[in-house]
């Protein structure tokens, strides 16, 4: 059995039905996205959010330090993939996921949310979920192992809302390669609601915006 990740955990009401789990981007921690939830506004939907700790591990591209992270980059462009650990990140994921079950969540209240390598690790992991989750959020990335995502596309989430936002002026995930995934998804029949903003590899309030509308518009079914 998978070992759970260190999560840090708030709740907007008692009585949690449904939940969050937003993954955070290289380098940073669980503690980088908690900030935004008052900012949301969504204290009237009892939300649990979920913001786990990315495992420490060294990262080739940034001289091998070792930090947290939820696989390896080794260039620029993130083109020589680190299959091993994407997949060891899904499982992390997906051990979140389970335990959200268990607590009496169902798959169908449950979003799975993250911001760089965090929102690739969600894309990856929600599109190969075999239980049909309520939306996916991917912010600021891509979708990883893309050669293999026709072949292991779960049917459950065909449908399942992908809600995917970009910086014009990323200089770390390049615009176009998000463009790139969401073409792709397009391509597969996926519904993707697109946004980009005036900004670079960050969130700005326009975007906060956004994701309120959206979240509310997929946990308040």
């Amino acid at each position: 059995m998978t070992d759970l990740l260190e999560c840090i955990e708030i709740e907007t009401a008692p009585d949690a039905a449904a939940a969050v789990i937003w993954l955070h981007g290289l380098g940073a921690d669980g503690n980088d996205f908690a900030p935004i939830v008052p900012e949301l506004d969504l204290s009237d939907l009892p939300i649990r959010f979920i913001f786990p700790h990315a495992p420490m591990q060294p990262v080739t591209i940034n001289n091998g330090m070792v930090m947290r992270a939820w696989y390896d980059i080794s260039d620029a462009g993130i083109r020589r993939e680190d299959d091993s650990g994407v997949r060891a990140s899904q499982k992390n994921v997906e051990a979140l996921i389970d335990r959200e079950l268990r607590r009496g969540v169902s798959s169908s209240r449950l979003v799975l949310a993250g911001f760089s390598q965090g929102g690739a690790i969600s894309l990856h992991t929600a599109l190969r979920c075999a239980r049909p989750l309520a939306g996916v959020m991917a912010l600021s990335c891509y979708l990883p192992l893309a050669e293999s995502f026709a072949a292991e596309a779960a049917q459950a989430n065909r449908a399942t809302s992908i809600f995917m936002a970009h910086g014009l002026s990323d200089p770390v995930v390049m615009h176009a390669r998000a463009v790139e995934s969401r073409e792709l998804l397009r391509k597969h029949g996926y519904r993707v609601e697109w946004h980009d903003y005036r900004m670079p590899h960050s969130v700005c309030g326009e975007e906060v915006a956004d994701i309120a509308a959206w979240l509310r518009s997929v946990l308040e079914r």
